[in-house]
């Protein structure tokens, strides 16, 4: 596996660790340069002072420093240019890959992953890389580099030095990627550790006004604790397991400087070096050591950063929902073709669903709860794809567009309406970026959105909080349709779009609604039968399969499941307390 596949890292990225190690190693080689003038100046120093040899020119050593301290400023520069000022641009360009990766996933992969988990690849995951692609991967390659350089030159000149010198550096590395083994799991358990925390964290902002209804402050709490205190455990664990080998590795690696002087001390006794050579291989051999030393205390990052980047890899090794740009529907009639579907293979949701939702038609779904309705609409948008059969708009199979194509033509109303925090006016234009103020304002009118927007403190420029906090219920809806409105699809979907609101609201949404529908292909999901019996089709579900269709009038006479449950709803309204 090569290192742009092992780290994660794009093509751009890529090239700049590379250059980070090129400069590093730049930097380091200039210091040697400097060494070896400053070794050939002693060296005649010391002649002239012990041999009575003429007084070395000092304007060459001078001029050599300048140019040294030039050298050395711009492979500086660059090394730092290419491990600070570039690298972490490749964060934001794997977080912007990221996200668009997940846009195109179809919704199946975010059924098997929670939020918490998500959130931790693309801000902790992409972090925890980016710090090892800055401060990690060009000083250790540059260290690599650095130490073949070195190697060649040293062992040129003086083999035994240069074992006694540089045997360590090996030595070091081969004791740390070798714990890496059981390094990586502990690693990788104080990720799971931690996200489980997350995910308790996420939960309890999540569900604090039941958890505070049920009582339960008490023991969610000592839950959260419970985890919090496992989480600080493992991490403990990890750290004094990779503090060992490090230091391990860096007893090992500063053991050389200890046989460089013991060596060198032997080779001076006995005549075949000199002073002056083993002083210049301890201050190279100190050089070499030093970026190794660096890397050495990251480089449990490093083996962090890998796990990290395994799971950023399999955002991209998870099939996207793909098709063709071209979509040329022949009309917009919706038609399910025998469609059988289940959620990640298990037990089937549809089973050989055939209906028709006609152009210019409001189509109702009704059924139990669990009986396919909400698949239905879903599988029309293509948010899921079919397991076997077909769904059809205009007569083309949706299964062949790309879902983001295909969803020009689509209008969605939730029950569940997601808002920005935003202005009114923003999360209106959501319907469609390029329409004007105008445009936006007609769609909020018709929409019924003017009487509550006039009491907000700034009309439609008022931000309105996450998810619409500062809205009631039905102010949310009527911005979602308004938001439909704008984008005026020729295929809309309602999802229980009023199945939470008040019967004020109630009447104030189904007007917005009646402008949102004229002649446009409509599949209506309800629970509330009265919601649906002005439809021009209902498809009744039971069990995954359609147990009856036809209009109102004909299934109340038929005396069905439909017409059950019309009776059962019209006697629960009649309960009384």
């Amino acid at each position: 596996m090569s290192i742009q596949e092992k780290y994660a890292l794009t093509d751009e990225g890529m090239r700049n660790v590379k250059l980070g190690a090129v400069w590093t190693a730049a930097s380091n080689l200039v210091v040697f340069g400097g060494v070896g003038a400053l070794y050939l100046l002693m060296g005649e120093l010391v002649a002239h002072l012990t041999e009575g040899a003429p007084l070395p020119d000092l304007l060459p050593y001078a001029a050599g420093l300048a140019a040294f301290a030039v050298a050395l400023f711009v492979a500086e520069y660059w090394a730092y240019y290419y491990q600070y000022g570039v690298i972490y641009k490749e964060s934001g360009r794997q977080r912007i890959g990221l996200a668009e990766r997940l846009r195109k996933l179809p919704l199946g992969f975010f059924g098997r992953r929670d939020l918490a988990d998500l959130t931790e690849t693309l801000m902790t995951d992409v972090k925890t890389t980016e710090h090892a692609y800055s401060h990690v991967l060009p000083e250790l390659y540059g260290a690599y580099i650095t130490l073949a350089v070195a190697a060649v030159c040293l062992f040129s000149f003086d083999w035994r030095l240069a074992l006694a010198s540089l045997w360590s550096c090996p030595v070091g590395l081969a004791i740390l990627f070798g714990a890496r083994r059981a390094l990586q799991p502990m690693m990788e358990a104080t990720r799971m550790r931690g996200l489980a925390t997350s995910e308790d964290i996420q939960e309890a902002l999540e569900c604090v006004r039941e958890v505070r209804a049920t009582n339960q402050e008490e023991r969610y709490l000592e839950h959260i604790h419970a985890d919090v205190d496992a989480a600080e455990r493992q991490a403990a664990r990890s750290e004094i397991a990779c503090g060992i080998a490090v230091n391990g590795a860096q007893i090992v690696l500063r053991l050389g400087l200890a046989t460089t002087v013991l060596v060198g001390a032997a080779l001076i006794l006995e005549g075949s070096c000199t002073f002056m050579t083993l002083f210049a291989f301890l201050v190279v051999v100190s050089r070499i050591y030093a970026p190794f030393d660096q890397c050495l205390m990251l480089i449990a990052e490093l083996f962090s950063a890998k796990t990290a980047a395994a799971r950023m890899k399999g955002f991209y090794e998870e099939p996207l929902a793909q098709g063709g740009e071209k979509y040329e529907p022949v009309g917009h009639d919706v038609a399910f073709e025998d469609v059988s579907f289940s959620y990640d293979r298990g037990e089937k949701v549809l089973d050989g669903v055939t209906f028709t939702a006609r152009e210019g038609e409001v189509t109702a779904l009704v059924g139990p709860s669990g009986s396919g309705k909400s698949t239905c609409a879903r599988l029309a948008a293509r948010l899921w794809d079919a397991d076997a059969g077909h769904v059809t708009v205009g007569g083309v199979d949706v299964a062949a567009v790309d879902p983001e194509v295909l969803l020009g033509d689509f209008s969605v109303v939730f029950q569940d309406v997601l808002l920005f925090d935003d202005t009114v006016m923003g999360n209106i234009r959501l319907g469609r970026r390029g329409a004007t103020d105008e445009e936006v304002l007609a769609a909020a009118r018709a929409a019924n959105c003017d009487e509550f927007v006039s009491r907000l403190p700034q009309g439609y420029d008022t931000m309105i909080g996450e998810n619409g906090a500062r809205l009631s219920g039905g102010e949310r809806q009527r911005i979602s349709i308004a938001r439909a409105l704008l984008k005026d699809a020729p295929v809309v979907l309602l999802d229980e779009a009023t199945a939470s609101l008040d019967v004020e609201n109630e009447t104030q949404v189904q007007e917005a609604l009646s402008r949102l529908l004229a002649g446009k292909t409509v599949i209506v999901i309800a629970h509330r039968m009265r919601t649906v019996m002005s439809a021009d089709k209902i498809v009744v579900l039971e069990d995954g399969r359609v147990a009856e269709q036809g209009s109102p009038e004909e299934l109340l006479a038929a005396g069905g499941l439909f017409a059950r449950m019309v009776h059962l709803q019209t006697q629960s309204a009649d309960w009384t307390m």
